[in-house]
């Protein structure tokens, strides 16, 4: 896995989000988050994610996109159960991942940080090529940028975010990623 100049990472399927902006100049990549999301809640593998980052989700569709259908959100990668990878935003934009968030110190996580979305919830364990697919991710990102600290949304955003949740298994991740 390759990530280019533009932030573009090649061999994954490209699918552009309007939710995104520049990072502040000057600014280092320095932080990686890591999300999960299931679009409706719980269930895995239809459009509801895709149609949310791209801000297209049917408000009618489900009873819950009626509350989240006008947020602007996006992530710089979704990584699905079966391991497909898809690029949202460039890993040089500012993808609207993280929300009010703080990260030693810094406030506005967003500005410089990548955030990778895992399909999943909290109380569902992750499935192996998603945790491969994640650590290749990691590589790559590492050797592009000075990432300095890897975190779950909950790390940065205490009490609003439980994500990556108490079914990810950041010691298997972090031997995966040492490897």
């Amino acid at each position: 896995m390759f990530i280019a100049d533009d932030g573009l990472i090649e061999d994954i399927r490209q699918l552009p989000s309007p939710n995104y902006d520049e990072r502040p100049a000057d600014t280092r990549i320095e932080l990686l988050v890591i999300h999960n999301i299931s679009l409706p809640p719980g269930e895995f593998g239809g459009p509801g994610i895709i149609d949310l980052f791209t801000n297209q989700l049917d408000p009618d569709a489900h009873s819950y996109y009626a509350e989240i259908a006008g947020r602007r959100v996006s992530a710089h990668v979704l990584i699905r159960r079966d391991g497909a990878a898809i690029q949202f935003v460039s890993c040089a934009k500012r993808a609207w991942h993280a929300g009010v968030s703080v990260w030693c110190g810094r406030e506005r996580c967003n500005d410089f940080s990548i955030g990778i979305e895992l399909e999943g919830t909290d109380d569902v364990p992750f499935t192996p090529v998603q945790y491969e697919q994640l650590a290749q991710l990691t590589r790559a990102l590492k050797a592009r940028y000075p990432i300095a600290g890897i975190v779950g949304h909950s790390d940065i955003a205490p009490g609003r975010k439980t994500d990556p949740g108490s079914c990810f298994d950041w010691l298997h991740y972090r031997a995966l990623i040492a490897g």
